[in-house]
Order: structure tokens, then sequence, then C-alpha cells
């Protein structure tokens, strides 16, 4: 077998059994099938099944015991930090006390992120935040895509900080960005973001003013914290 293709084929399946695993089909008061079973189901080798129990198990949805078989772990066991699993329950259904949650975060850290960018003066990670926002500009002319380029620039303020824990955060924040800006975004009414609030963010850190940068922040995600609260 192709080993690329085996490594697509071994991701195909986590995913579908992640996703069935999210949407109720199986649960630990359900028996997960066995391993001949899931290879008959998906016409497929043990080492293919065994390696896609091996990294549902490593996100914490299954648990694999000699004579206990494959059981699905309770919910609270599950890595939402992980940008499949967290992609997987968006699926499911936009849920608001998760999006709160991941707002909370954001509250957390992105104001923060902002004041380091602008006290770390990385001209490079700056000039990109600043590509962002025309992108968000050129969205709202028609000429580019608002999501993909809300998204970016809020990557970007990420980038910024310099700070490594805040960038192992960039996959999480796109992932539950693509649901939390489209749910808000619905609410408000509007297409595009309020790309004047993104504006001083951007001049803040680009003027070197550490608290303007941590205050617009802070309040372009609380207006997103209060339509959520809505």
């Amino acid at each position: 077998m192709d080993l690329g293709r085996g490594r697509n084929l071994t991701q195909n399946i986590m995913s579908d059994l992640g996703q069935s695993i999210v949407m109720g089909e199986y649960d630990n008061n359900k028996a997960f099938p066995t391993e001949a079973e899931l290879c008959e189901q998906f016409n497929v080798s043990r080492s293919i099944i065994r390696e896609a129990v091996k990294m549902l198990t490593s996100k914490g949805m299954l648990s694999s015991r000699p004579r206990q078989g494959t059981k699905v772990r309770s919910e609270e066991n599950w890595n939402i930090l992980d940008e499949e699993v967290l992609e997987w329950f968006l699926k499911k259904t936009v849920s608001l006390s998760l999006l709160r949650e991941f707002t909370e975060i954001r509250l957390a850290v992105e104001p923060a992120a902002a004041e380091i960018a602008a006290q770390k003066q990385n001209i490079d990670d700056i000039e990109k935040i600043g590509t962002a926002l025309e992108r968000m500009q050129s969205a709202e002319n028609g000429l580019d895509d608002p999501l993909e380029a809300d998204i970016e620039f809020h990557l970007a303020l990420l980038d910024a900080s310099g700070n490594r824990f805040f960038k192992q955060l960039k996959n999480l924040s796109e992932t539950a960005l693509r649901s939390s800006i489209k749910y808000t975004n619905r609410q408000k009414g509007v297409r595009h973001a309020d790309v004047k609030a993104h504006e001083k963010v951007y001049f803040a850190i680009k003027n070197k003013m550490p608290e303007l940068a941590k205050q617009e922040a802070t309040m372009l995600i609380s207006e997103v914290m209060a339509l959520l609260d809505k």
C-alpha cells in the first residue's frame, strides 16, 4: 500500500469515527465496535483500524484495555483544545456555551497579545496585522473574503506577541473563529466585521501604545461576548 494513501485512509477513518462519537452514535453506555467489526465496516486492515483508534485515544475520546475492549470515554475527558475535536463539536451544532467559553479564552489572551505586540515592536509581524486589516477593508468593497480576512487579523495578532504559547493557540483559534465570527455577524445582521474597531487595535500596536492596544482589543472581544450573552 502507498504510505501516503495509507495515512490519508487512517485519517479519514479516524475522522468518521470521531464525528460519530461526538454525534452520540457511540457513547460510554454503548459497546464500541470491535476491531474485526471496524475492519469489515471500512474494508481495511487491522493495522489501519488500530492506528485510527490510537489517534482517537490520544484525543481522550477512547480508552482501550486488555480483556475490556475499546470504550468511549465521557465527554469531559475529550481534548477540545485539539482543533479536530473542536471542529467535530462545532459541526454537530453551534454551541453557544462552547463559543462563550472560547470567547473567554480570547478575552484572556488577545488583549495581552496586543499589549505585548505594542511593546515588542516586531515590525514584520506588525506589518502582517496591517496586511490583514487591508484585506478586511477590501472585503468591505467585495474584493476579498470577509471571514478569511478577519481570521487572518486575529492570528496575526497572536503571532505579533512573539509568545510561543499564544502562537500554539492559532490552530484552535482559527477553527473556533470560523463558527464564532459567522454566528456573531449573523446576530448583528452584517456580513463584515467592524473594521474601524480592528483599525484601533492595529493603530495602538503600531504606535507603541501598549495600554491602549490592550484596551481596544478588550472592547473588540467584549462586543462578541455581549452578543453571545444576548
